[in-house]
C-alpha cells in the first residue's frame, strides 16, 4: 500500500476536537446569489461523480479482469498481484511464543503473543511502540536497523512470566514491512524504494530481512524472522485465525490495499512452483487500479499536481490521504467562481492538503440546525466565513465525494469476490464469506462504511449479500504477523 503525498498535514486518520464556536462574521455575505449560482457547479459535480449500478458493475468486472491479467504475467495489468509466499495460514493449532515487528511509518511497533493451540488460543499479548528519530529516517541502513534491533531487544528483556519459550527453540518474528518490496520467499524480500519520508542509504536492492537479522546479531539478540508480510496480508492472517471463512482483507486508511486467498493453480505466472496447501495470499496493490472510474476535473488536477501523476488512481479516489484534498479543490473553485464564502479571502483554503479527511467526517456528523460544527471547521481550518446555505453546500460536496469513494470500494470488493467465484463455483457466493477491514478511514467514517455496504448489496443482490460479512478487524496486522511467524515456524 502506498500513499504518495508530501504534505505533513495528512497523517493517520483520526478525529480531532474542534472548537464548537464560530467567530462572528466581519462582513455581510452574498448568501442568496451564492446558493443560486452554485446549482450548475453542484449538478456537474453530482453527474461526474455518480456511481450508478451499471458503472459499479463495470468497475467490478474490470477489477476481476485486471486481476487475471496481473496473475498471468508480471506487468500484465495495473494490478501488480504480488505473491506473498504465504502457503500456511494460521489454523488455530499454533503453540508457543512469537514476536511481531511492524515498521510502516515514523513509529515501529513490537508485539509478543503466547499461543495455546485450539483450546486456549491467545493466552497473553504485550506490545510497545517506539518513535524513530528523524535523523535515522535519512541515515544509513545499519543505523536504522540497529536502532530497531535495540528496541526489540529492550522489549524482549521485559518478557513476563506469562510468556514461555519451548525448550530447544529460538524466538521467531513476523516482520510487517509496509514499504515497496519484491518478495522472494516467505522470509525474504528486496526493498524497491523507501517512501513515507524515509530516505535511508544502503538498503535499496537489499533483502530487508537480512538487514534486520544482521542487526539482531550485532545486538546479541537470538531471534530470527520467519515471515515477512505487509499490513493487508497481516490483517487477513489475523482475522483468519479466529474465523476460517475470512477470504479477503482490505486496508482503508491514509492509503489502501487489498489481498485475498488464491488457488495456486490459478496463478499462471507461478510457472510450476508448488505450495504445500495449494493456496496462497495475493497482494493486489489495488490502489493502482484505474479502469472505468468516474473522475472529475478536480481529480485530474490533483493527480497532475501529485508526485506520481497517472499512478495510484483508485487510491486517489477512495483513500483517506486524498478525500479531503479533492473536497478542498472543489470548494476553492466554488469560492472563486460563485462566491460561496462571500468576500472571504481564500488564501488559507488554497493551501494543498489543508483540508483533511477527518474534517470531512466531522462536518458530516453535524446534525445541528445551523450546522455550527461545519461553520467552525470552515473558519478555524480553512479561514473562511460561511452562511447556512454555504455550509449545506459544503456538506453536500463532502457527501458526494465520500459516497463515490465508499461505493467504488464496494465495487472493488465485489470484483475480487467475483473473480474467486468464477474460478470455483460456490466457493464464495454459496456460503458464508468474510471480508476483514482495517484502517482509520473505515473505522471512523460511518457514512463511508454505509455507502460501501450499500454498493455491495446492490451488486450482489439481497440473497447473496446475506452470506457476505464485512467486519472490522482492528489492528489485526500486528498479531497477524506473529501468527504467520507461528504458521511458518522452522520448528513445525
Amino acid at each position: 500500500m502506498s500513499a504518495a503525498a508530501t504534505s505533513p498535514a495528512v497523517g493517520s486518520f483520526y478525529l480531532r476536537r474542534r472548537s464548537p464556536t464560530v467567530s462572528m462574521p466581519r462582513f455581510r455575505m452574498a448568501v442568496r446569489s451564492a446558493a443560486v449560482s452554485l446549482t450548475p457547479l453542484l449538478t456537474k459535480l453530482h453527474n461526474d461523480s455518480a456511481t450508478p449500478l451499471p458503472l459499479l458493475r463495470h468497475v467490478a468486472e474490470s477489477m476481476a479482469s485486471d486481476m487475471r491479467a496481473g496473475l498471468a504475467v508480471d506487468g500484465g495489468s495495473d494490478l501488480k498481484m504480488i505473491l506473498s509466499y504465504v502457503d500456511s495460514l494460521p489454523s488455530g493449532n499454533e503453540e508457543g511464543l512469537f514476536y511481531a515487528l511492524d515498521l510502516g511509518g515514523t513509529n515501529f511497533r513490537v508485539l509478543r503473543v503466547q499461543l495455546g493451540g485450539k483450546d486456549e488460543r491467545v493466552i497473553a499479548t504485550e506490545f510497545d511502540q517506539v518513535s524513530i528519530p528523524p535523523e535515522l529516517m535519512c541515515g544509513t541502513s545499519e543505523e536504522l536497523f540497529d536502532f530497531i534491533a535495540s528496541g526489540l531487544a529492550k522489549f524482549a528483556q521485559k518478557e513476563g512470566n506469562n510468556f514461555h519459550l519451548p525448550t530447544g527453540t529460538k524466538r521467531e518474528i513476523g516482520f510487517t514491512f509496509s514499504f515497496p518490496v519484491k518478495q522472494t520467499s516467505i522470509d525474504s524480500g528486496i526493498l524497491i524504494k523507501w517512501t513515507k519520508g524515509f530516505s535511508v542509504s544502503g538498503t535499496a536492492g537489499r533483502d530487508v530481512v537480512a538487514c534486520l537479522n544482521e542487526a539482531m546479531e550485532r545486538k546479541g539478540l537470538d531471534m530470527r524472522v520467519s515471515a515477512l508480510v505487509n499490513d493487508a496480508v497481516g490483517t487477513l492472517a489475523g482475522a483468519r485465525y479466529w474465523d476460517d471463512d475470512v477470504m479477503v482483507a482490505v486496508i482503508l486508511g491514509t492509503g489502501t490495499n487489498a489481498c485475498y486467498v488464491e488457488r495456486v493453480d490459478a496463478i499462471p505466472k507461478l510457472q510450476g512452483q508448488v505450495s504445500s496447501s495449494g493456496r496462497t495470499i495475493i497482494n493486489t496493490e489495488w490502489g493502482a487500479f484505474s479502469n472505468g472510474l468516474p473522475l472529475t476535473e478536480f481529480d485530474r488536477d490533483m493527480d497532475a499536481a501529485s508526485i506520481n501523476p497517472g499512478e495510484q488512481i483508485f487510491e486517489k479516489t477512495i483513500s483517506g490521504m486524498y478525500l479531503g484534498e479533492i473536497v478542498r479543490r472543489i470548494l476553492v473553485k466554488m469560492g472563486e467562481a460563485d462566491a460561496l464564502f462571500g468576500e472571504s479571502v481564500l488564501e488559507k483554503l488554497s493551501a494543498p492538503f489543508l483540508l483533511r479527511t477527518p474534517d470531512l467526517c466531522a462536518m458530516q456528523q453535524d446534525a445541528s440546525d445551523d450546522l455550527q460544527a461545519v461553520g467552525s471547521i470552515l473558519y478555524n481550518v480553512a479561514g473562511v466565513e460561511s452562511s447556512l446555505s454555504a455550509r449545506k453546500i459544503v456538506v453536500d460536496v463532502c457527501d458526494t465525494i465520500v459516497k463515490r469513494g465508499g461505493r467504488l470500494v464496494g465495487a472493488g470488493i465485489v470484483g475480487i469476490l467475483q473473480k474467486m467465484e468464477e474460478d470455483s463455483k460456490g466457493l464464495i457466493f454459496g456460503k458464508r464469506t468474510v471480508v476483514a477491514m482495517d484502517g482509520g478511514l473505515y473505522e471512523n467514517y460511518p457514512q463511508y462504511r454505509r455507502y460501501l455496504q450499500e454498493a455491495v448489496t446492490e451488486l450482489l443482490g439481497t440473497e447473496i449479500s446475506k452470506n457476505l460479512v464485512i467486519e472490522h478487524s482492528k489492528d489485526g496486522s500486528g498479531i497477524g504477523a506473529a501468527l504467520l511467524a507461528a504458521a511458518n515456524s522452522s520448528y513445525i
